[in-house]
């Protein structure tokens, strides 16, 4: 079905905008609303696309926190473009943002969108099969000229074939409506144009029975020093929300109620942004001022820019030089007293490693967070993936293990921050933190946490000598440990009578001093990895979701959480037994993951690579388990590990 509203005439649309056109509006099987009552629907997914000039990603942005407000369960998925200048038009230049509202409880952006907003030709071209047959497409067709058309690669204009005969198409020109909504306020078309991306908000927050007033208020905030953007803005917005209200192009509107949530205070939040909350939570818990050292890097710079944000929490954030140098000033900070963290994503992993070494070594605590992307190399900057596991378990020199801990949803990477931090400080070692960029960017709602249940991470530095010499001397040994957890004393430099030297070099145990001897380095190295290995008896025990007694177990790790929670129960929906584990940390991992693997007929491990934590079972636990790869630079969906799922159910029987 085609429902198009040509440049010239636009019924009721027209007159409220106080445009007038003359022509008239063509439409196919649409009904004239008469009362016009919204229908209700549990949850609805809508996808802007567009080029990367386009505001894609701020138009998502908005539609999400309107839906947050008025109540909605939510999800979010932003694709942005992989070049920094992809030519304007192109394919490679489309920007994306997936959203998902609901009136239930939800763990993903949805399989595929209920509706696509594509503002030109590429986007349409590149966005076009995310959408099932039978979804609607609304497109800004003042961009489906020549030229534009031949930048995406059409050779025959789709708006005017066959080719989109398969679904709902809704043309509208938003450009020119935009232009002439902006002219009575002085905007010249040029710079009108830039508000399109606010009628095609206004022209969906209609659709879908949003509240005005926060896009309206927001945009007075945000763009108060520059008042014509402003006012131009807030024309497009009004103008699409009209245009949406009074033409004949939708039959009705839909509603989706609020969710019904937990009670407590909520709201949205990016993995990264929770990332930095969480550091700066485990900072005050463990009343350490918090340090990061970090080098821009894509999809991790976020975290550098909320830091710097609060100075007010004695927070300290330095942008180094490079990524070597980022690491080792964040081991510099830590040898102060401080709560040391840097940020990266996989290729500035791989140049942090001699650092992680030296932090292992010296014993000092320190979080590497590593936000994974496409690899190998420069690999796909802006497209997530979870590859960088076998590099975080064994990307050192020498037998060097290190905690990781995995967060598996944006609310997430607030605890697994502050896990992160209670390792590290409480074990002396330096941790890995795993995120990816499908978590660092993406939205759920988060209920914010009281904080006075936050854990106590408070240290206990080194104030007095603990050694005594023969000749009656009191000094300080440095690696005298804590007989429980194997911890070293952490003493802050200058403190009085507590000199002492740690280092690279291989130290004896003790007194710190360099010791080359075979028998002391092979208790050094044996020392660490037992202090590692005996995390496991301070994490909790892993649940089982689902039939603890299946004969399939999924084990996941990472961002494969809400696809996977998503697909078991669908899977159990049809009355079919399943088993699910999902891992947060790495390494080591919890002492009963060996009792939850034995006795299994399968076991399915999904994860955003080639199957690197099924080899880590396979070796561990003598298990088979098997991969379910995915290296696209896109999540899992829901569906596809249903079919997986369905499948090995069916060979087991």
């Amino acid at each position: 079905m085609r429902n198009i509203a040509p440049g010239r005439g636009y019924g009721g649309a027209a007159t409220k905008l106080g445009l007038n056109f003359g022509g008239r509006v063509h439409m196919t099987d649409v009904a004239v609303r008469s009362g016009r009552e919204p229908e209700a629907l549990h949850d609805v997914v809508v996808r802007f696309a567009g080029d990367s000039g386009d505001g894609m990603q701020l138009t998502g942005d908005r539609f999400t926190s309107v839906s947050a407000l008025f109540g909605n369960d939510l999800s979010t998925l932003p694709d942005f473009p992989a070049e920094i200048r992809a030519p304007a038009g192109t394919i490679p230049g489309v920007s994306s943002f997936q959203v998902r509202i609901a009136d239930h409880q939800i763990s993903t952006p949805g399989d595929a969108p209920t509706v696509l907003i594509a503002m030109n030709p590429a986007a349409l071209k590149a966005d076009l099969h995310h959408l099932p047959p039978g979804g609607t497409v609304i497109v800004n067709s003042d961009n489906f000229d020549e030229r534009a058309l031949t930048k995406a690669g059409y050779k025959v204009n789709p708006l005017i074939d066959d080719s989109l005969d398969r679904y709902k198409v809704v043309e509208v020109p938003m450009t020119s409506l935009t232009e002439k909504a902006c002219a009575p306020l002085g905007v010249k078309p040029r710079d009108a144009e830039r508000s399109k991306n606010f009628f095609a908000l206004g022209m969906i927050s209609w659709m879908y029975n949003r509240p005005t007033a926060p896009t309206e208020e927001w945009n007075r905030t945000r763009f108060a020093k520059n008042e014509m953007v402003m006012k131009a803005n807030e024309a497009a917005f009004k103008a699409g929300y009209n245009f949406g209200e009074t033409t004949e192009l939708f039959a009705h509107s839909f509603s989706i109620a609020p969710a019904k949530l937990p009670p407590g205070e909520y709201t949205q939040i990016s993995g990264n942004t929770a990332l930095a909350w969480g550091m700066i939570a485990a900072s005050q818990c463990a009343k350490l001022p918090l340090f990061l050292g970090s080098y821009p890097i894509t999809p991790a710079s976020d975290i550098l820019h909320e830091l710097s944000k609060h100075k007010n929490f004695g927070v300290r954030t330095f942008q180094a030089e490079d990524e070597i140098a980022a690491a080792a000033s964040a081991v510099g900070a830590a040898f102060a007293g401080h709560l040391a963290i840097t940020s990266t994503s996989g290729p500035g992993l791989a140049l942090k490693s001699e650092t992680m070494s030296l932090a292992l070594s010296l014993e000092l605590p320190m979080i590497i967070i590593d936000i994974q992307r496409g690899g190998p190399s420069t690999g796909l900057p802006t497209k997530t993936e979870a590859a960088d596991l076998l590099i975080a378990m064994f990307g050192r020199h020498g037998e060097s293990p290190l905690p990781i801990v995995a967060a598996y949803s944006p609310p997430h990477c607030f605890d697994a921050a502050i896990e992160a931090a209670r390792i590290a400080l409480k074990y002396r070692t330096p941790v890995i933190l795993l995120s990816d960029g499908y978590l660092a960017n993406g939205v759920l709602p988060w209920i914010v946490p009281d904080v006075t249940k936050l854990p106590d991470l408070s240290v206990e530095f080194a104030t007095e000598t603990n050694h005594t010499n023969e000749d009656g001397t009191e000094v300080f040994w440095p690696y005298v440990r804590d007989p429980e957890t194997l911890a070293r004393q952490w003493a802050i430099p200058g403190t009085p009578k507590l000199m002492h030297r740690i280092g690279g070099i291989e130290k004896e145990d003790g007194s710190g001093n360099i010791n080359y001897s075979p028998e002391n380095h092979e208790h050094m190295v044996q020392v660490r990895a037992a202090k590692v290995a005996g995390i496991a008896k301070d994490i909790p025990l892993l649940e089982v979701e689902g039939d603890a007694d299946a004969d399939l177990l999924i084990v996941g790790w990472g961002s494969t959480w809400g696809s996977i929670k998503a697909a078991v129960q669908q899977v159990r929906a049809t009355g079919e037994k399943v088993a699910w584990t999902h891992l947060v940390h790495l390494n080591p991992f919890a002492s009963n993951l060996g009792e939850i693997l034995v006795n299994r007929k399968k076991v399915l491990v999904p994860e955003m690579n080639t199957g690197q934590l099924s080899l880590l079972l396979r070796a561990k636990f003598l298990v088979d388990c098997q991969s379910i790869s995915k290296v696209r630079g896109v999540p899992f969906t829901a569906g596809e590990l249903t079919v997986h799922f369905t499948k090995a159910l069916e060979e087991i029987r």
